[in-house]
């Protein structure tokens, strides 16, 4: 009768340790188990086992339940609006960035060209002298319509000084004077306003490099 016993025991524990999961998958589901974690808006760090709604906004991190592990990142969840917002802000930033480059490409090119003021200040001489140069040929141009404008005053004193009087040859020959006076006056003006515009420009330049001399 004990041996009967003893053996109906041990078939039962048998079965008992059958029934019960293996320790490794134990561990399994376990170790399946996520941890979500964040910090709000307080500051406060935030652990939940499903993903946490005040952080929504940022990034969760998600981490092993057993190990502590990070598995992986929760990405925010926007909505169309957000999105296009840090579409918008990504984009602003970008091209500042662009700019910024740009502006540090034209720095070196700056330098290089002028590595200090008496480069500078000849430059902008030679670029004005140019400019002085097409001037006092428009304004020898308009002496001499000046000239020619006399002599046509001294052959109308045959008229009476009266151009309706004038043949019509005559006539054109004023009219072409005048216009003509005109144009050079005209393109003598605009070259002045570009020796302004020059000046202006290696101004601004000047300012410019001043700083970039004092780095």
């Amino acid at each position: 009768m004990k041996t009967s016993n003893w053996s109906a025991q041990a078939l039962a524990l048998g079965l008992l340790m059958g029934a019960l999961p293996a320790p490794s998958a134990l561990a399994q589901q376990a170790g399946a188990k996520r941890i979500y974690t964040c910090v709000d808006n307080s500051g406060r760090t935030l652990t939940s086992d499903r993903p946490i709604a005040s952080c929504i906004d940022r990034e969760q991190r998600i981490l092993d339940g057993v190990t502590g592990h990070q598995q992986g990142v929760l990405p925010p969840s926007y909505t169309e609006a957000e999105r296009r917002e840090i579409e918008r802000q990504q984009q602003a930033r970008q091209e500042e960035q662009r700019r910024l480059r740009d502006q540090r490409q034209r720095e070196r090119v700056l330098l290089m060209r002028y590595p200090n003021q008496q480069a500078h200040d000849a430059a902008r001489t030679i670029a004005k002298e140019q400019v002085q140069a097409v001037i006092r040929g428009s304004e020898l141009r308009l002496e001499q319509l000046q000239e020619a404008r006399q002599k046509l005053d001294a052959e109308l004193e045959f008229y009476g000084n009266d151009l309706a009087k004038a043949p019509n040859a005559l006539k054109r020959q004023f009219d072409n004077n005048r216009r003509d006076v005109e144009e050079q006056q005209r393109f003598i003006e605009a070259q002045r306003q570009e020796l302004a515009r020059i000046d202006a420009l290696y101004d601004a330049e000047l300012g410019a490099l001043k700083a970039l001399w004092g780095r």
